[in-house]
Protein backbone atom coordinates (compact mmCIF):
# COMPACT_ATOMS: atom_id res chain seq x y z
CA UNK A 1 0.00 0.00 0.00
CA UNK A 2 1.53 3.19 -1.17
CA UNK A 3 1.77 6.34 1.03
CA UNK A 4 -0.91 7.99 -0.41
CA UNK A 5 -3.63 5.02 -0.80
CA UNK A 6 -3.39 4.68 2.88
CA UNK A 7 -3.68 8.43 3.35
CA UNK A 8 -6.62 8.27 1.58
CA UNK A 9 -8.14 5.27 3.41
CA UNK A 10 -7.20 6.89 6.60
CA UNK A 11 -8.90 9.85 5.60
CA UNK A 12 -12.25 7.82 4.36
CA UNK A 13 -11.98 5.96 7.73
CA UNK A 14 -11.34 8.68 10.04
CA UNK A 15 -14.68 10.82 8.26
CA UNK A 16 -17.07 7.82 8.48
CA UNK A 17 -16.02 7.51 12.38
CA UNK A 18 -16.19 11.16 12.90
CA UNK A 19 -20.14 10.86 11.61
CA UNK A 20 -20.62 7.47 14.01
CA UNK A 21 -19.27 9.52 17.06
CA UNK A 22 -20.99 13.02 16.74
CA UNK A 23 -24.18 11.95 18.11
CA UNK A 24 -22.48 10.20 21.16
CA UNK A 25 -23.50 11.93 24.29
CA UNK A 26 -25.12 15.23 22.69
CA UNK A 27 -27.71 16.59 24.64
CA UNK A 28 -30.24 18.72 22.64
CA UNK A 29 -31.89 22.24 23.83
CA UNK A 30 -35.26 20.07 23.60
CA UNK A 31 -33.91 17.79 26.13
CA UNK A 32 -32.12 19.77 28.28
CA UNK A 33 -35.77 21.91 28.28
CA UNK A 34 -33.71 25.05 27.41
CA UNK A 35 -35.03 27.39 25.09
CA UNK A 36 -32.95 27.96 22.35
CA UNK A 37 -34.02 31.36 21.49
CA UNK A 38 -34.92 33.10 18.19
CA UNK A 39 -34.31 31.10 15.61
CA UNK A 40 -32.83 28.35 16.87
CA UNK A 41 -33.31 24.71 16.54
CA UNK A 42 -33.86 23.03 19.52
CA UNK A 43 -32.57 19.72 18.27
CA UNK A 44 -29.15 21.55 18.30
CA UNK A 45 -26.54 19.97 20.61
CA UNK A 46 -26.04 22.58 23.75
CA UNK A 47 -22.46 21.75 23.99
CA UNK A 48 -21.24 19.56 21.01
CA UNK A 49 -17.84 18.82 23.03
CA UNK A 50 -16.11 18.89 18.93
CA UNK A 51 -12.29 18.71 20.20
CA UNK A 52 -13.17 15.80 22.58
CA UNK A 53 -14.56 13.77 19.88
CA UNK A 54 -11.87 15.12 16.81
CA UNK A 55 -9.63 12.93 19.29
CA UNK A 56 -12.11 10.19 19.85
CA UNK A 57 -12.22 9.84 15.89
CA UNK A 58 -8.30 9.97 15.38
CA UNK A 59 -7.83 7.51 17.54
CA UNK A 60 -10.42 4.70 16.65
CA UNK A 61 -9.68 5.65 13.10
CA UNK A 62 -5.78 4.59 13.67
CA UNK A 63 -6.99 1.44 15.33
CA UNK A 64 -9.28 0.42 12.37
CA UNK A 65 -6.64 1.43 9.89
CA UNK A 66 -4.38 -0.27 11.39
CA UNK A 67 -6.54 -3.87 11.67
CA UNK A 68 -6.87 -3.32 7.71
CA UNK A 69 -3.16 -2.28 7.22
CA UNK A 70 -2.22 -5.84 9.08
CA UNK A 71 -4.82 -7.43 6.86
CA UNK A 72 -3.45 -5.90 3.79
CA UNK A 73 0.42 -6.36 4.84
CA UNK A 74 0.08 -9.80 5.83
CA UNK A 75 -2.23 -11.19 3.32
CA UNK A 76 -4.88 -12.29 5.71
CA UNK A 77 -7.71 -11.70 3.52
CA UNK A 78 -6.61 -12.90 0.11
CA UNK A 79 -7.20 -9.89 -2.67
CA UNK A 80 -6.24 -11.03 -6.14
CA UNK A 81 -7.24 -8.18 -7.67
CA UNK A 82 -5.26 -5.64 -5.35
CA UNK A 83 -2.06 -4.47 -6.71
CA UNK A 84 0.68 -5.07 -4.73
CA UNK A 85 3.62 -3.02 -3.75
CA UNK A 86 7.55 -3.83 -4.14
Amino acid sequence: MSPFTGLAIYMTIWWTTLFAVLPLGARSHAEMGIDPGDGGDPGAPVNPNLKRKFITTTWVSAIVFGLLWLVVHFNLIPLPHLPSEG
